[in-house]
């Protein structure tokens, strides 16, 4: 629902400001409080449900297993606490008029259940994540680091693929962008420790999460269903990273892990180390602080084959040796791309946690992570659309042209992206009201400085293609591959930087309180936030001058390339040594540096106002959430109208710059109904109704234009043809209605079987399209410009099956199963995860696959590109040599699965790159 823009819309600002007063805790009365633990009250459990059986009231523990239970009569009372994995406890309390009654509770006390099953190995952290999302009033899915560590997860990307309805996206064969039921990761939410997290790159909101090492993390949480508390931006779901706490453990506690990594396709071996500490010092009688740190840092060599297929296949008029015109289904490029590529993952943390007798808490959490890649990358470019062709027709799969040109270039760049953010807060307990605030600072960058891109070009060879399929075949003469003949012909130098800054304020305010003799909970809150982005790009294009340089005088050996003949090798030392010593004299394209450099270049700055109310009704079986949420989004952007201007009539050429500065406010106020209904304790049912948005990319909203004027004379006079890019700063975001249905059975010990029905209805549906004909770009031959369309609607059905059986055997599958319009981009119909497992107090095994099937990308030459399925198995083995020393193996892509992207049907390549087998061999050190 949009509303108009509010008279004063600072107003807001003020009162959050204001409300940012620190509180001073007052104790408070009839109230029941405590924290549940294993026996020896080493390991805190959370999402416990602790309920009093004769009020119906109930609350979960939090992550370190405190929980806390207001405003009770006075009485006595039957307290009961369900931990699956663990035996239930039941245990008579007394709570006394105007008292505060505190209470520990121990699972498992007696019983070997809780050192089998709750503290070693995947068991332990599957039990605490199922117990958790039991609990919750949402949908949601859960993993914990004790199931990070159990299967070959790099990177918290990596780690989320394993849950049901989740699918990544990859780069170089690693997860970076996490996607949820489908839907594009654009479209998600992403915080860290309750901050949002700015992304590192210059035109996209989605966080790519391989920058956040697995080492780092404590628990992944997915909410599938967002309630009015929560960021309204999430029309797949949030996504939340919950570092490590000292008080999620008893005193102090430590680990420590080295690893070696050797990936098979470029036979290197790569190292990796990390470690975390924790421990709680008593300060007075009163005050506790717990402090938490990690620091993970590793090394990845590797590097990729590919094939690609520029521009598609389509249909071509091309000339043949009789210089007729003959039409023919082909390529007018392919490329050969050779890499070589080292990335360096650093991340650390520091957690600390003052709790003052459980009356208030204060924290400060931070996480700090750098991912640098390091690529060198040859690329042989196969270019028949100059050339004459010499064998091949309508009906061939084949063809051959002389007089065609190759292009041997090399790209030498090394990108650095960092993360860091910042929370500090505090809650406190009132004697009717409990309050929570938090000020959140994130900042992402990327930089790629002293980037080197070199192009040598050949001409008048004679280069073919052959069979087709994933990697079709090439083939030339010998002359493409004597380096003498290929000239150096243009270098381009980039320094390059995005920076993405966000801070945030937020406080909420909740009671406890009866209506009609059921227990209910009024919350309400107000947040601010303010993102800054950059993106400041510095080329400078260089096309002469270069002293009849050939790619000879860079030559080296042949790189083992597995899809075809390469060729010779070009040095990328050598090349950086010329172009660093000799760039003074190079000729700079002045025109092309400027339309570089000053179209890609802007600013944005977003302010995002939030505001809402919240009713949850506890009405025994039934649990109910009802609220409103408000957001209101003023947003602006600078960048440059870039033109070139050619007149051939003139003779003359110019590039004019004019700033361009744009704005747009939107506002919205987004309805909120969850309900949940337990049938048993082992059955539960929810449903949730949410209105949720996502706001365009910056790439599509941000202010430039790239327009191109060119003036000729034809036999009817001058002629004055323009076409243009544009970037659209009007665009409204995305809008969903949602409607979500589930039920879950947990048969007890340790498993869950679920299945759920979601439905989005999307409407402003944004898309690149060609507008020059709406009436604002008259006498444009060709506008390209995102634009909000028509509505997409997506449906479908989640299953998972969990079971962790006595004898020690572990099993889970999980299937996505979608239907949506065409429309939607990066969405796979199937989504699935399958694992089988065996674990004992001194082996643990995992074999785990995860499938994600074809997805449309975008259309190209009147056809759809699509990427393929993709099927990965990867397989662990741990073994506990002593409680607290663990040996591990990891293979992972154990069938090299490589990356596959089509042109219409699977036999026309668009872009092939295998990566290879790794295999990890390491050990940890832990306290436990």
């Amino acid at each position: 629902m949009k509303l108009q823009k509010p008279s004063n819309f600072t107003y807001t600002k003020l009162a959050l400001a204001t409300a940012g007063v620190l509180f001073t805790a007052q104790s408070y009365a009839n109230t029941l409080q405590g924290r549940i633990s294993d026996h020896d009250q080493a390991v805190y459990f959370e999402g416990a449900k602790v309920t009093i059986k004769e009020l119906s009231r109930s609350v979960s523990s939090a992550r370190d297993g405190s929980f806390r239970l207001a405003n009770l009569p006075e009485g006595e009372y039957t307290l009961v606490v369900n931990y699956l994995g663990a035996p239930p406890v039941e245990r008579t309390i007394r709570i006394h008029q105007g008292e505060t009654l505190n209470t520990h509770i121990q699972l498992g006390t007696g019983d070997a259940l809780l050192e089998d099953v709750l503290v070693v190995g995947h068991r332990a952290g599957q039990a605490g994540a199922l117990n958790r999302q039991k609990n919750a009033l949402g949908i949601k899915s859960i993993v914990s680091s004790d199931a990070i560590g159990q299967l070959p997860d790099q990177n918290a990307a990596e780690a989320l693929q394993r849950l049901p309805g989740m699918f990544i996206q990859r780069d170089q064969g690693e997860g970076r962008f996490v996607g949820i039921r489908g839907i594009d990761p654009s479209l998600n939410n992403v915080t860290i420790n309750g901050a949002n997290v700015p992304s590192p790159e210059s035109g996209v909101r989605s966080v790519a999460m391989d920058v956040i090492p697995s080492e780092l993390v404590q628990s992944l949480e997915v909410s599938k269903t967002v309630t009015p508390d929560m960021d309204a931006s999430a029309i797949g779901g949030s996504i939340e990273v919950k570092s490590l706490s000292a008080f999620d453990r008893q005193g102090q506690s430590y680990s420590f892990t080295a690893q070696a990594t050797h990936n098979k396709q470029v036979d290197k071996t790569s190292p990796k180390v990390s470690g975390s500490f924790t421990d709680v010092f008593t300060l007075s009688k009163q005050f506790d602080l717990g402090v938490a740190t990690a620091l993970s840092w590793s090394e990845r060599q590797f590097g990729s084959h590919n094939m690609e297929t520029d521009g598609g296949w389509q249909m071509l008029d091309v000339e043949d040796t009789a210089g007729q015109s003959v039409s023919l289904f082909g390529a007018e490029e392919i490329e050969q791309r050779y890499y070589v590529i080292k990335r360096e993952r650093l991340g650390a943390a520091l957690n600390l946690d003052l709790h003052s007798s459980q009356l208030s808490k204060y924290y400060f959490r931070s996480l700090f992570s750098e991912f640098s890649d390091d690529e060198f990358r040859l690329r042989n470019e196969y270019k028949f659309a100059k050339g004459t062709l010499v064998a091949g027709s309508s009906t061939s799969t084949a063809a051959v042209y002389s007089g065609a040109e190759m292009d041997r270039d090399t790209k030498d760049r090394y990108e650095s992206q960092t993360i860091m953010s910042v929370v500090l807060g505090a809650e406190h307990q009132f004697s009717d009201w409990f309050v929570e605030y938090s000020l959140g600072y994130s900042k992402s960058s990327e930089e790629e400085p002293n980037r080197i891109d070199a192009d040598f070009a050949g001409e008048d060879l004679t280069l073919g293609y052959g069979s087709l399929g994933d990697t079709p075949t090439l083939s030339r003469t010998e002359a493409a591959h004597d380096l003498n003949l290929f000239a150096l012909d243009e270098v381009v130098r980039e320094n390059n930087n995005t920076e993405d800054e966000s801070t945030s304020f937020k406080i909420d305010l909740s009671r406890e309180f009866t209506i009609a003799g059921f227990n209910s909970e009024l919350k309400f809150g107000a947040k601010y936030s303010e993102r800054d982005k950059f993106n400041d790009t510095q080329t400078t294009v260089f096309d002469g001058g270069f002293d009849d340089a050939t790619a000879l005088q860079f030559a080296t050996v042949a790189p083992e390339y597995h899809s075809g003949d390469f060729g010779p090798g070009l040095s990328r030392g050598s090349i950086a040594q010329f172009v660093m010593q000799n760039h003074q004299q190079f000729e700079i394209n002045q025109q092309d540096t400027d339309i570089d450099s000053k179209g890609k270049s802007y600013q944005i700055t977003e302010e995002v106002v939030g505001a809402y109310v919240m009713m949850t009704l506890d009405m025994g079986r039934w649990q109910l959430i009802s609220g409103l949420r408000y957001e209101g989004t003023d947003f602006s952007t600078s960048g440059n109208k870039v033109e070139l201007i050619k007149d051939e009539v003139a003779d003359s050429e110019r590039v004019d710059i004019t700033a361009w500065h744009a704005q747009k406010d939107y506002h919205h106020v987004m309805p909120n109904l969850t309900a949940r209904y337990d049938v048993s304790e082992q059955v539960l049912t929810r449903f949730a109704y949410t209105n949720t948005i996502a706001r365009p990319s910056f790439s599509d909203s941000s202010a430039f234009q790239i327009v191109e004027t060119e003036t000729t004379q034809e036999d009817t006079g001058i002629v004055i043809e323009r076409q243009a890019e544009v970037g659209n700063p009007q665009l409204n975001p995305y809008e969903s209605h949602n409607l979500d249905v589930s039920i879950e059975y947990y048969p007890g010990k340790v498993g869950v079987i679920s299945a759920g029905l979601f439905y989005k209805d999307i409407d402003n549906f944004i898309s690149v399209e060609q507008v020059q004909d709406n009436g604002q770009w008259q006498g444009y031959k060709k506008v390209t410009q995102a634009v909000n369309g028509g509505a997409a609607s997506l449906r479908g059905i989640e299953l998972a099956y969990t079971k962790h059986f006595e004898n020690g055997v572990m099993f889970s599958a999980n299937g996505t199963f979608i239907d949506a319009d065409d429309a939607l981009p990066n969405q796979s119909d199937t989504v699935a995860n399958i694992m089988l497992g065996y674990e004992s107090t001194t082996l643990s095994t995992r074999l785990s696959a995860s499938y994600k099937s074809k997805s449309f990308m975008f259309e190209e030459g009147n056809a759809r590109v699509l990427q393929d399925d993709h099927l990965q198995l990867d397989f662990s083995a741990k073994y506990y040599v002593t409680d607290q020393t663990q040996l591990y193996f990891n293979a992972v892509n154990l069938t090299d699965e490589p990356y596959y992207a089509y042109h219409g049907t699977a036999q026309y390549n668009y872009q092939y790159e295998s990566y290879g087998r790794s295999f990890e061999f390491g050990f940890t050190l832990t306290s436990l």
